[in-house]
């Protein structure tokens, strides 16, 4: 990095001036009157020094004199910070605060500024922030200065770039002194050295920077377009890997959907249009929860989720059996009157939901632990969202162990391959049955707690899922977890990958198409369960 004479000169002032800092604190109220001088040279002095006093509030008494706040009582000459309060103004001392009553405007006098205080007031809280003793700031400076890109702040980079010995800061200190070279007249080799800094940042930052210096002409317009270039490959990269994770997220949203009906509907054939009446009763129960929690124990908030996993399982699954128990058992081998008699159900529990909480949205909120977002390179990965994918994989995780090492999943495997060997060999498949629902309609109530935190919560909540469950489900192959999984991934990538070019609505239908073509293709899923009753 080539420096001038001038910024070497100036940041060897000022990291002179910050070591002697301790003996200059004390003159810091001197310096403050200072800033009353009649001499606008003698201010600017007073300015530079008090930016390398080491006095805390000093940054806030430079940002007052930039906004005209400062003002010299006529009475004794003192400098004052004056706010208005009615018809006068409340006057305090700028380092202290302490309070000095009030005065008419008349005894007061604003301390004048030219654009040359105003330069030395920029550059002064410049190098105040860029070299203050906390990384954070210095951090967040070098951020400001990047995205002003202010020619000012060039003397205070160059001196925070001589004492940074902090590897991450040096390089964004780099990059914020690139910006400022790229807006303002400089030598063609320092624009050709900061392009390449900022080509090596590679972001969609640097990408804007760039673009108004490929507008000009010479040597440094077709590096910044050669820059721009690979720049755009690179962020096409990562915008791919964004679409995956946005395509992997939503898989995970429609696997939970839909695994619990992978279940019913594989072992007992039920199209079950009330399924998403089960997810929305999950979501309800986690708004009750959390209502209640905000009420009597707010402290428990952050846990508020784990409370409601348990309630919403039961209660979906009890709603589930009961279903099961008093409509759906009498309909077995007619499909289309069970599926006009769970709409039916599903109207019902629509409505009642909305006599109970009302037609509207529900609040729920989301956990500390659940807030945010962190990047990875260019991605952008939400708590929220990776917390859920999580989420997913343990559901299925711990289904898998319920069907592979429980009595009851044998049973159920068993009704599922070939039900009436099943019941020959003793195994009541009523009960099977009704079992089954409750589970897959305990799943669905749990996998409204985890929508409730990036959905709706309203008595439409499940519509908006079922139609996908059911393509999944379909696609990946009835009755089959992996299948479900694989089915659930594969659909959310393709609508993310989808929607850039078709739209969310044309998307959708695509995929819809897809899927009927691969019926027709493979009738029974990617995974076809096996058995001799399931394959005659």
């Amino acid at each position: 990095m080539n420096l001038s004479l001038k910024s070497l000169l100036t940041a060897a002032w000022i990291v002179l001036a910050l070591a002697v800092s301790p003996a200059l604190a004390a003159d810091a109220p001197a310096l403050v009157q200072a800033l009353g001088a009649k001499s606008f040279n003698q201010k600017i002095e007073a300015i530079k020094q008090l930016a390398t006093s080491g006095e805390p509030q000093a940054v806030g008494v430079l940002k007052a004199l930039a906004a005209r706040k400062l003002y010299l009582r006529k009475s004794d000459k003192s400098v004052v910070l004056a706010r208005k309060s009615g018809k006068q103004y409340a006057l305090s001392r700028p380092l202290t605060g302490e309070d000095l009553g009030k005065a008419p405007k008349s005894a007061l006098k604003k301390i004048g500024l030219n654009n040359k205080m105003r330069r030395a007031i920029k550059a002064a809280l410049g190098a105040m922030t860029l070299l203050s003793p906390s990384e954070e700031v210095r951090a967040k400076a070098a951020a400001a200065v990047f995205k002003s890109r202010d020619p000012d702040t060039l003397e205070a980079l160059d001196a925070a770039l001589a004492k940074e010995t902090k590897p991450a800061l040096k390089i964004a200190l780099s990059e914020a002194r690139a910006a400022v070279i790229l807006n303002m007249e400089a030598a063609e080799a320092d624009r050709l050295a900061a392009i390449a800094v900022l080509k090596a940042r590679g972001d969609r930052d640097a990408l804007s920077v760039l673009k108004s210096v490929a507008a000009g002409k010479g040597a440094p317009a077709t590096a910044a377009a050669e820059a721009i270039r690979d720049i755009e490959t690179w962020l096409a990269f990562w915008s791919a890997g964004q679409n995956i994770f946005y395509g992997l997220s939503l898989g995970s949203v429609l696997l939970l959907a839909a695994i619990g009906l992978a279940i019913t509907f594989g072992v007992m054939g039920v199209i079950n249009m009330a399924h998403g009446e089960m997810i929305m009763i999950g979501a309800y129960v986690t708004f009750a929860v959390q209502e209640l929690i905000r009420s009597s124990a707010p402290g428990l908030f952050d846990y508020s989720l784990f409370i409601a996993l348990p309630l919403a399982f039961l209660l979906a699954a009890i709603v589930g059996m009961a279903i099961e128990q008093g409509v759906i058992r009498f309909l077995y081998g007619r499909p289309l009157e069970t599926l006009l008699a769970t709409w039916g159900v599903s109207l019902i529990l629509q409505q009642a939901v909305r006599s109970l909480f009302g037609p509207t949205n529900r609040e729920v909120g989301n956990p500390g632990w659940m807030s945010g977002y962190f990047e990875l390179g260019e991605i952008t990965l939400t708590y929220n969202r990776v917390y859920i994918m999580l989420f997913a994989f343990a559901v299925l995780a711990l289904l898998f162990l319920v069907l592979r090492r429980t009595p009851l999943g044998l049973q159920m495997r068993a009704v599922t391959q070939n039900r009436p060997m099943a019941g020959s060999m003793g195994i009541r498949t009523g009960w099977v049955d009704a079992l089954t629902f409750g589970l897959g309609s305990g799943i669905a109530g749990i996998a409204g707690v985890a929508l409730s935190q990036i959905d709706n919560v309203s008595p439409n909540l499940g519509q908006s899922y079922i139609i996908d469950s059911f393509m999944v489900v379909v696609f990946g192959g009835v009755g089959n977890l992996w299948g479900t999984l694989v089915g659930a991934m594969t659909l959310g990538v393709a609508n993310k990958f989808l929607e850039p070019y078709a739209g969310a609505v044309m998307g959708k239908i695509l995929v819809l198409v897809f899927i009927i073509l691969f019926i027709q293709k493979r009738p029974r899923g990617l995974f076809a369960l096996k058995g001799r009753a399931v394959e005659a």
